[in-house]
C-alpha cells in the first residue's frame, strides 16, 4: 500500500497571494510624465487659441450682427437680471449688458495691443542700442531703468494721463511709457547674450559697421524674446486700461470700456445687482488667462532647455 501522507491536497481552496506586480510595458514613468505633460500642453494651447480667436470673433462681427444701439437708453429696462432677451441683463440705465461688454472689450483689446506694440518698439531699441554700443551707453540706459522702474507703474501712469483730457491716446501713452521697461531689460540680455557668438565676431572681423551688425544680426535673434514680451504686455495693457478709467483717469465716462463699465457698477454691486459687475470682469479675465496660456506656450518653444524637458 503506497504512502501518501507526503502528497500535497489539491482538492482545496488556493490560498496562493495573486501577482499583483504590473506588466512591464518597456516604457519608463520618466517617460510616460513627459506624454502626459505634452498632451496637457496641448489642451491648454488649444483651448487658449479657441478663446482668443472667439474673442477677435466677438469685437469684430457681433456689433455688426446686433442691431442694438449700444448707448439706447431705456430706464422702463434698467438693471433687469439675465434673461433669453438680455443674457448678461441691463446696466443701470436699461442699456444692453452683453452688447456694452464686447464694445467694452474691443476699446480695452484695442488700447492693450497698440500700447503693448508700442511700448515693444521702445524697449527693444532702448535695450538694442545699450547691449550694441555698451560702456557708458548701457551704464546710463539702465540707470535711467532702474529709476522709472522703481516708480509703480500704475502711479506713473496716474501722472502721464493727469496732464491729458480724458481719451484713448493719453491712456495708450501712458500704458506704453510704463511698460517699455522689462522689454528692454530682456532685449539687452538676450543682445549680451548674442554678442559672444563667433558668428558676431567674424562679422565684426569681416568689417560689418555697428549699425549692419545689430540690424543684420542681434535684432533678428531678439525677436521672439521681444515678441513674447508683447503678448505678455497686452492683457497688462488692458488691465492698467481698466484700472485707470475705473478711477475716473483713463476714457470718457461715456466711452464702453470693461474699467468704465466696472466703475458705473459698483452702486448696483451694493444695491444687489451682481451682474454689471461680473460681466464686465470676467471680459476681463477671461482673454487675460487665454493670451497668458499662449504665451506660455510661446515662451516653451523659444526656449531650448525647457522645451527638451516637454520632449522627456
Amino acid at each position: 500500500m503506497a504512502d501518501t501522507s507526503t502528497v500535497p491536497d489539491t482538492t482545496g481552496p488556493d490560498t496562493t497571494a495573486p501577482d499583483t506586480t504590473a506588466p512591464d510595458t518597456g516604457t519608463p514613468v520618466w517617460r510616460s510624465h513627459g506624454r502626459t505633460r505634452r498632451s496637457t500642453r496641448t489642451v491648454r494651447v488649444r483651448v487658449s487659441a479657441g478663446i482668443v480667436a472667439a474673442v477677435a470673433l466677438a469685437v469684430l462681427v457681433v456689433p455688426l450682427l446686433v442691431p442694438l444701439d449700444q448707448q439706447a437708453v431705456d430706464l422702463a429696462r434698467k438693471l433687469q437680471a439675465p434673461s433669453l432677451a438680455h443674457p448678461f441683463g441691463t446696466d443701470d440705465v436699461g442699456r444692453d449688458l452683453l452688447l456694452r461688454c464686447v464694445y467694452g472689450l474691443r476699446v480695452s483689446l484695442l488700447v492693450g495691443l497698440v500700447a503693448a506694440l508700442v511700448a515693444t518698439v521702445i524697449g527693444t531699441a532702448v535695450g538694442a542700442a545699450a547691449a550694441a554700443f555698451g560702456g557708458w551707453t548701457d551704464r546710463i540706459v539702465m540707470r535711467l531703468v532702474d529709476t522709472f522702474s522703481s516708480v509703480p507703474h500704475l502711479l506713473l501712469g496716474i501722472f502721464i494721463v493727469a496732464m491729458f483730457r480724458p481719451g484713448v491716446w493719453p491712456v495708450i501713452v501712458s500704458v506704453a511709457l510704463t511698460h517699455w521697461l522689462s522689454t528692454a531689460r530682456i532685449v539687452r540680455s538676450e543682445v549680451l547674450s548674442l554678442r559672444a557668438r563667433p558668428y558676431i565676431d567674424a562679422a565684426i572681423s569681416g568689417g560689418a559697421s555697428r549699425r549692419r551688425v545689430i540690424g543684420r544680426h542681434l535684432l533678428p535673434g531678439v525677436m521672439p524674446q521681444a515678441g513674447l514680451a508683447a503678448v505678455l504686455m497686452v492683457p497688462h495693457a488692458m488691465w492698467h486700461e481698466s484700472a485707470l478709467s475705473f478711477l475716473g483717469l483713463g476714457l470718457p465716462s461715456h466711452q464702453a470700456s470693461l474699467g468704465n463699465l466696472v466703475q458705473t457698477a459698483r452702486g448696483s454691486l451694493l444695491a444687489g445687482d451682481w451682474w454689471p459687475t461680473l460681466f464686465p470682469g470676467l471680459f476681463l479675465i477671461v482673454p487675460t488667462l487665454a493670451l497668458a496660456g499662449l504665451a506660455g506656450a510661446w515662451r516653451e518653444r523659444i526656449n531650448p532647455r525647457r522645451r527638451s524637458e516637454l520632449m522627456l
